[in-house]
């Protein structure tokens, strides 16, 4: 368990001060997949196209993170750690089974981080931590860098954690498969947390709590399978086959029954934990699974008293992607943002278990921010 983190100011509590994103230029719509797509997959999912990448998930974070650093002036020599949250990377235990040589080494997530530490500058000094969390690993991310990262390097005030998400799962997925095969986008996003006394890098939304865990299930909602003639898009919407790749399978339905009830679960023990009254939460940004799923939960969160926006409908544009939701909703609405702001997450658990995980992170607008919101309207 991940302990909340402390709701006061002062020196050493931590907060969001930026966030960049690196979206692929490619964008695949759903007439791409024809008959494949059920009838009611945009009401259901609101997807109407996602992004492939052609670009590794180390180079999709350099990508993201260099446009945090041109975004914000951000020195990466003021970079005490990192936490590179990577969806898309196949876990060693599943990967071991199928891959050899080459193939198996790049499934490292931990050495993928270090590999990002060094193209960004921030080796030897900084600590670089690799998760796969799949849809909860910003959360996880979050509750690692308050609970561990940030107290293990006495981080000063001039200093900065960077967490960096890349999802590429159109590597892993079979694009034949109805349950799965237009689901997830591609999309790479970086946070920049800093002490909320740090005048270099001021805080926009300070962390108040920020957990992730995996709790049992009555299924197995996912797993990883090897294929043969697995179809895949190319670039410019032409078609292609892989004589065999490693893809993963999902059980939608199953995930689209206890995902509601995850993130208001998640929801409810975080309030609890930060001491913080549903009414009082002005903003909901839950994991953008899919439109369907979202407006269950704000259903949901009605009955636990929280009557406030919830953010919906970001797929349309990128399909659910994965780790990098939560960051990318909170960059697209970033200066209509205030108050405390609820960030529930509910996922998949480890490939072949029967578990979901879920997370929370709650975040409260500073004054600063808050002006800096209003000069914006």
């Amino acid at each position: 368990m991940t302990s909340p983190v402390g709701t006061d100011s002062q020196p050493g509590t931590i907060g969001i001060s930026a966030i960049a994103t690196w979206q692929p230029p490619w964008s695949l719509a759903n007439d791409w997949f024809g008959e494949t797509i059920a009838r009611k997959f945009v009401h259901h999912t609101g997807i109407q196209s996602r992004r492939v990448s052609l670009e590794d998930e180390v180079s999709m974070a350099v990508l993201a993170a260099r446009n945090l650093q041109q975004e914000t002036g951000c020195d990466f020599g003021h970079c005490a750690g990192l936490i590179f949250a990577s969806p898309s990377f196949i876990p060693l235990s599943v990967a071991r089974q199928h891959l050899t040589g080459p193939a198996l080494r790049d499934e490292h997530l931990k050495k993928a981080a270090r590999r990002l530490a060094r193209r960004l500058g921030i080796a030897p000094h900084g600590a670089a931590v690799g998760i796969n969390w799949f849809c909860s690993g910003y959360s996880r991310a979050l509750a690692l860098a308050s609970r561990r990262l940030v107290p293990a390097l006495h981080l000063g005030q001039d200093q900065f954690v960077l967490v960096v998400t890349a999802t590429r799962i159109s590597r892993i997925t079979d694009y034949s498969c109805k349950q799965t095969g237009a689901l997830f986008g591609d999309l790479a996003t970086a946070t920049l947390l800093a002490r909320t006394d740090s005048p270099r890098y001021p805080v926009h939304f300070e962390l108040l709590y920020a957990d992730a865990r995996k709790q049992p299930a009555d299924g197995v909602y996912f797993d990883f399978h090897r294929r043969e003639n697995v179809l895949a898009p190319v670039e410019g919407g032409g078609r292609s086959h892989d004589g065999e790749r490693l893809v993963f399978s999902l059980d939608g339905m199953g995930i689209a029954d206890v995902a509601p009830r995850a993130m208001t679960s998640a929801t409810a023990a975080a309030l609890e934990a930060a001491s913080i009254r549903p009414e009082d939460v002005r903003f909901v940004i839950p994991h953008q699974a899919g439109a369907g799923i979202v407006r269950l939960t704000a259903m949901k969160l009605d009955g636990l008293g929280i009557r406030c926006e919830v953010v919906n409908g970001l797929t349309a544009e990128w399909g659910n992607v994965s780790a990098g939701s939560i960051p990318l909703a909170l960059k697209a609405r970033w200066n209509t943002l205030s108050g405390t702001i609820a960030c529930p997450t509910a996922a998949v658990g480890n490939p072949g278990a029967k578990e979901v995980s879920q997370g929370c992170i709650l975040l409260r607008a500073t004054p600063r921010h808050d002006r800096q919101s209003q000069a914006a309207a």
